[in-house]
């Protein structure tokens, strides 16, 4: 291996699940950078063992997620990266029609030898996301009655993974059970080379603890693509051998006036919120009177210049189930959508200019819209204050310490707490 080159090079599927991802990575001792879209060729990122890419291809058309994301794995081999990781949702996040199948395809077609089964692991036990006999928990839910089936975008009401990722792909799915993790590493790679045998292409594989990720990791090292949640990159990293990263070499976190923004509609980012607002002044905006013409963003930015001086505020288009339904009902699903991205990430623009300098953004769309309206390319990682929740510093557009959280990620203090947290 290249110790030179970054070990592993990561495509990550939204923005959120890419800062999952890094703070896994970053809490296993390496050095990591997060990219916000396909870095070029004059991008400085040295002096790091993992590039982290993320993409905004989650919910868009198939084929569009297919391009950039090859493009993306195409730049990290550029660099040298020495093996690729496919990152979705823990949850499986995706429709009938894609897009984690027909993106795992074009990359298994371009960099994976003919015959070799691609592991897909979505599992991922530090977030309560499990997979037993194919079939994914979250928590103790099985997934489609857990709040994903509920979800505005990726609704998911099929629990098998198999099933979920058959739908998607022609190739054939097959299935590695937890019985044979608990064997060890030799046995899975048995496992794997019998499975390719019979023609099978993908093995999604059970994983109900740490120790699975960690067999899977060295398992799968030598693969030149893995695909699945944050919690396998831990098993690589394991496999691969810590190295550690002294403090000294982090960056200085930001600090300055604070601020939540929250566009997902998850049940904990709702817990969080109810929890923020029992102290602290909340701000809701609502994408029905934006599209009538009411000044929301005004009135948000108004909101933040009469209470910024006192602490962290909360700016949300956050709310029930229910309010989502009616927005989308008299708006459809994607103008309402666009309409909250749009107010949010312009609301964002506003409170960087009035000298907000620590933010945190909840919810995947909404984290890449306010990232790109802002203009942030690059992040160093820094250490998670929850699993999957790390604060980033950024190294283009403003200077900021942002945090980009997954809607159902962190605890119900989250917004209150991470302000302080290894500062």
């Amino acid at each position: 291996m290249n110790t030179d080159a970054p070990w592993l090079g990561v495509i990550a599927d939204d923005f959120t699940g890419a800062s999952d991802v890094a703070g896994t990575l970053a809490g296993a001792g390496m050095r990591v950078v997060q990219t916000f879209g396909i870095p070029d060729s004059l991008m400085q990122l040295d002096n790091v063992d993992c590039i982290v890419v993320s993409l905004k291809t989650r919910s868009v058309p198939a084929a569009e997620a297919v391009k950039e994301s090859l493009v993306a794995a195409r730049a990290l081999r550029s660099r040298g990266v020495q093996q690729l990781y496919f990152k979705y949702c823990s949850t499986f996040d995706s429709t009938p029609e894609g897009n984690i199948g027909p993106v795992a395809d074009a990359l298994r077609k371009e960099f994976v030898p003919a015959g070799q089964v691609t592991v897909v692991a979505p599992g991922t036990p530090a977030l309560q996301r499990t997979v037993y006999n194919g079939v994914l928990f979250a928590g103790t839910d099985l997934l489609q009655e857990s709040s994903m089936r509920n979800h505005p975008l990726t609704p998911m009401t099929d629990s098998s993974v198999p099933r979920l990722l058959q739908a998607q792909t022609r190739n054939v799915v097959g299935h590695i059970g937890y019985s044979v993790l608990e064997a060890g590493t030799s046995a899975v790679q048995s496992r794997l080379r019998s499975l390719s045998d019979k023609g099978v292409h993908y093995a999604v594989i059970d994983t109900l603890t740490d120790r699975h990720l960690a067999v899977l990791g060295a398992a799968a090292l030598q693969h030149p693509l893995v695909t699945g949640g944050s919690g396998l990159v831990g098993g690589l990293a394991v496999a691969l051998g810590l190295r550690d990263t002294p403090d000294s070499r982090r960056d200085a976190r930001p600090s300055g006036p604070a601020a939540v923004i929250a566009g997902s509609c998850s049940e904990m980012t709702n817990v969080q919120i109810d929890t923020f607002r029992q102290s602290r002044p909340c701000f809701l905006v609502d994408p029905v009177a934006a599209a009538e013409g009411r000044d929301v963003v005004g009135e948000a930015l108004l909101f933040a210049r009469e209470n910024l001086a006192d602490g962290p505020i909360l700016i949300h288009s956050t709310t029930t189930p229910q309010e989502v339904s009616r927005a989308q009902e008299e708006l459809g699903q994607a103008r309402a959508a666009q309409i909250t991205e749009d107010s949010l990430s312009a609301i964002a623009e506003g409170l960087v200019a009035l000298g907000v300098r620590q933010l945190i953004v909840a919810g995947g769309e909404t984290s890449g819209a306010v990232v790109r309206r802002l203009g942030i390319t690059t992040a160093r990682v820094g250490k998670e204050v929850s699993p999957g929740v790390p604060w980033l510093t950024t190294k283009t557009g403003p200077g900021l310490a942002i945090l980009l959280k997954s809607g159902n990620l962190g605890t119900r203090t989250l917004f209150l707490d991470a302000w302080e947290h290894n500062r």
